[in-house]
């Protein structure tokens, strides 16, 4: 496989995820995506007519969000009519699927350059709008087998490996500070890029979601947010949400219920691009390659418990790249619920001190489908600005899935 490399990531602020309250809610996300793909070429000189295919993550692909976005989002760009686009779901994963999708494609010499990335607005197109839950509503799968909400899947995991409330709480508050480090040292403009209305006026230039005075007590205050749906009848033969998660694993006695508005991750818009290319179109092109995709990933987990397969698919990335966990400097382990990372730092046995060293999806907003790329870049920026060589982007998926890429700065 031919070396890939990726040439320029670029995001929208994430902005908060209600109806008419966000700074992106005015936005159709066509428009959102346009706007991301239009900056990008722009900051970079880019011929538009290089790009071969664009991939692009999107998780609830109803109403605005349905069709193909990605194509759309290019004839709402004004792009050439010849460069095509599609899009993938993966669930959380999405936008990190359309970034291995397009490297796969240019490292098997299919094409020699594109763009993946990632677009959800989940302020005009609500998480589950399309009405499938993660099963598709199949009642025949139900019988032998229900997958219940994730944040009853978070709270199971934190229960059987005893991750208390205190422990996710003060991951909270760590990701809080972290992310309020960076946004004042302005780690994250290298990527960002302002967005403004059809108008031309501005929109949102600034994350919305980090909220730096979070203290243990504003933490500890809040009340459990999946308590009540765990006692929730909801089974065939009327049994509740947890009983329905303990029958798959009869030795937990009770779920715990942990995780909070404020241990969770944040509902916001936004939008994520990345450039790749083989190193002769990038030469073609006049750009210098920022890094090289070294690997990447999928793993699945049980279905239930649904959130554990980041550290499998993880290792998978390493083993496929001749690595250890040592060997990676920065890890991106993205924030759906406190217990996800703190469970695969557990089960890896990475050091803290290199995981989400800018804040995550607790502080800054996990747009569904839009993150996998989001963080990608993050990681991308946080190598260059320390000097360091290797960051390792991985994330929960419905369904019990996970994914990973490994990336090297050049």
């Amino acid at each position: 496989m031919a070396d890939v490399f990726i040439y320029d990531v670029i995001r929208t602020p994430r902005g908060r995820g209600k109806a008419g309250k966000g700074g992106l809610s005015q936005l159709h996300p066509q428009e959102l995506l346009a706007q991301t793909l239009n900056r990008m070429a722009d900051r970079l000189h880019l011929d538009k007519g290089s790009i071969d295919d664009l991939s692009i993550g999107c998780v609830t692909q109803v109403k605005e969000q349905g069709a193909c976005i990605a194509r759309n989002a290019l004839i709402a760009a004004q792009w050439p009519e010849d460069v095509t686009g599609f899009t993938v779901n993966r669930f959380c994963g999405s936008g990190l699927e359309a970034v291995n999708s397009i490297a796969a494609k240019i490292g098997a010499g299919f094409i020699d350059a594109g763009i993946g990335g990632g677009v959800e607005s989940m302020s005009r197109v609500p998480m589950g709008a399309d009405g499938a839950m993660i099963d598709g509503l199949n009642e025949h799968l139900r019988k032998r087998l229900f997958m219940v909400p994730q944040g009853i899947s978070a709270d199971l995991i934190a229960t059987r490996e005893g991750f208390t409330r205190a422990d996710v709480d003060g991951f909270a508050l760590e990701t809080q500070q972290r992310a309020a480090r960076a946004i004042e040292e302005k780690r994250f403009d290298r990527s960002l890029f302002a967005v403004t209305n059809l108008d031309g006026t501005p929109a949102l230039d600034r994350d919305e979601h980090p909220r730096p005075d979070t203290t243990l007590a504003s933490l500890g205050a809040l009340a459990p947010a999946f308590a009540q749906l765990g006692a929730t009848p909801m089974g065939p033969n009327g049994e509740t949400v947890d009983g329905l998660a303990l029958k798959v694993y009869p030795d937990t006695k009770a779920i715990e219920h942990v995780h909070t508005a404020g241990n969770s991750s944040g509902i916001v818009d936004g939008a994520a691009t990345v450039l790749m290319g083989s190193k002769e179109w990038g030469e073609r092109a006049g750009l210098k390659p920022r890094a090289k995709i070294r690997a990447a990933a999928t793993a699945g987990a049980e279905p239930v418990i649904m959130l554990t397969a980041p550290a499998p698919a993880s290792a998978r990335a390493l083993k496929r790249a001749g690595m250890t966990v040592a060997d990676i400097d920065l890890w991106e382990i993205n924030e759906a619920f406190a217990v996800v990372p703190l469970q695969t730092i557990r089960a890896l046995g990475i050091d803290r001190d290199r995981v989400n060293v800018n804040g995550g999806a607790i502080a800054l907003g996990h747009p569904l489908g839009a993150t996998g790329a989001i963080l990608l870049g993050t990681a991308l920026d946080e190598l260059e600005r320390t000097g360091k060589a290797t960051a390792l982007t991985t994330l929960c998926i419905g369904g019990g899935m996970g994914i990973a890429t490994i990336i090297e700065r050049v």
